[in-house]
Formats: C-alpha cells, sequence, structure tokens
C-alpha cells in the first residue's frame, strides 16, 4: 500500500487522478488529506469536513479485466470493505444508503465517489473518493441527517489506523470482482441495504411522492422499487431519493 499524505488539497480524487496520468502508480496507491477545500460528494455535492477532524482520502485500483456492465458490483466491493471496518467500532445499527452512502441509524457517517477510466468495454482503473465523519461534533445547520463516528460512539477515532483497516477490507471485497464471484457481492449488498423491503415513501425526479419498497439493484446500478400497486419502476442516480423525515 502506497500511501500519499497531503496537509491541503481541493480535491483528492483530483489529484490522484492527475497523478495517475503522470505516472505509472502501483494499484491501491492511497492519497490522503487532512483537509479538502473541494470534496466532491455524489450528483456534484460538495462534501464538507472540518480541518484535521475527518478521515477524506483517494484509492487507485486498477484492473486486468472488469466490463464496464459490470461496473455496480465495485460500489457494492467498495460499500462492503467500509461498512464491515466502521461496524467493529460503533454500537448502532450501520447500514448502505443505495448507491454506496454509509448511514449510522438514519444519518449519513460516511460517502463515496467513484470515478472510473475506460479502455473499450473494460474499465481499466478506478479512483475511489472516501469521506468519513470521524471525530466532527458539529455540523452546518443547513446539512441534515448527519453524524459522526465520535458523536456516536463517544470515541476519539485515530485516523491513519482506521484507514489501513479499510484500504485492506476495500483490498479483500475488490478480490471477488477479480474473482468474478458477483453473488458473493450482490448478497452481502442486498441484505446490508438500507430500507430493503421496507415500505418507504421516495420522491422522484418529478416530486412526484410516493410509496414503495426497494426489491432490487440491478448490475448497472439501477434500484427497483414496487409500487402500492405490485408493479415496479426503475431509477438511475438523479431520478430517486428518500422522502425527508
Amino acid at each position: 500500500m502506497n500511501i500519499i499524505k497531503l496537509s491541503a488539497i481541493d480535491s483528492t480524487n483530483s489529484y490522484l487522478k492527475k497523478l495517475a496520468q503522470k505516472s505509472d502508480l502501483d494499484t491501491f496507491t492511497v492519497v490522503v488529506a487532512e483537509h479538502q477545500t473541494e470534496g466532491r460528494g455524489q450528483m456534484g455535492t460538495n462534501w464538507v469536513s472540518d480541518y484535521g477532524k475527518n478521515l477524506t482520502f483517494s484509492i487507485l485500483i486498477k484492473f486486468k479485466e472488469f466490463e464496464i456492465a459490470y461496473q455496480f458490483y465495485l460500489s457494492m466491493a467498495v460499500s462492503l470493505g467500509l461498512l464491515e471496518v466502521l461496524k467493529k467500532r460503533v454500537d448502532v445499527s450501520l447500514f448502505i444508503k443505495w448507491p454506496n452512502d454509509i448511514l449510522a441509524e438514519n444519518d449519513k457517517v460516511a460517502g463515496i465517489l467513484i470515478e472510473n477510466v475506460l479502455k473499450g468495454n473494460f474499465i481499466r482503473q478506478s479512483i475511489i473518493g472516501m469521506g468519513i465523519n470521524l471525530n466532527q461534533e458539529s455540523f452546518p445547520k443547513d446539512i441534515e441527517n448527519v453524524t459522526s463516528l465520535k458523536n456516536i460512539s463517544g470515541t476519539h477515532f485515530n485516523a491513519d489506523q482506521l484507514l489501513n483497516k479499510i484500504v485492506n477490507s476495500i483490498s479483500y471485497y475488490v478480490q471477488f470482482i477479480e474473482k468474478k464471484e458477483f453473488v458473493f457481492l450482490k448478497k452481502r449488498y442486498m441484505k446490508a441495504l438500507y430500507k430493503f423491503q421496507k415500505p418507504s415513501m421516495f420522491v422522484d425526479a418529478n416530486d412526484e411522492l410516493f410509496l414503495g419498497k426497494i426489491i432490487d439493484v440491478e448490475e448497472s446500478g439501477m434500484l427497483i422499487i414496487e409500487l402500492e400497486n405490485e408493479t415496479t419502476r426503475k431509477f438511475s442516480l438523479k431520478e430517486v431519493k428518500f422522502a425527508s423525515r
């Protein structure tokens, strides 16, 4: 594991992407920063983090033969790797919120952003950005349903130790992609999925509120929701979200 430590950077994903273009980096090269000035989340959102209080990093993973059609299995592997480490450190229920946020009960504690470099029909390499709310105790009022490991446990966490555990855990789950053992990943992912098979309120891209339950996630990452009338709808990332509580 090659770890590059930075004090502050705009985005660890952007830094690692540029570095990988200039140099032949080893797989599982990691860039970690005390602070990100332009940390990014899903759908162009910003990742807000106090200086030195959280864990923000990116991992470069290279693949020999990983078809684009199966790309969501990487999201499964990464979120499962992170979830497994966090579960051992807090005594609350943790879930994966589709596609790959980590929730403690109903509050977000970690987020993942995956950016792929393609060659033909294959993913040549991926840069996985992670933000974990570690020791931050207060958050901006306009950010709802968010917490930290310290708020949950009352414990101060060592970022370096946790980083090593997380990268090793992700490496363990990524091997199932390389061995094409996708059934194993899917089974684990669905078991950990937030609100799986539980009636919930959702909002679609047209701001229409509806009741449904998650019944599956496709290889492409599309979310399948069964409606009250027992018909199903498929949604991509920007097309649906849970209704605010």
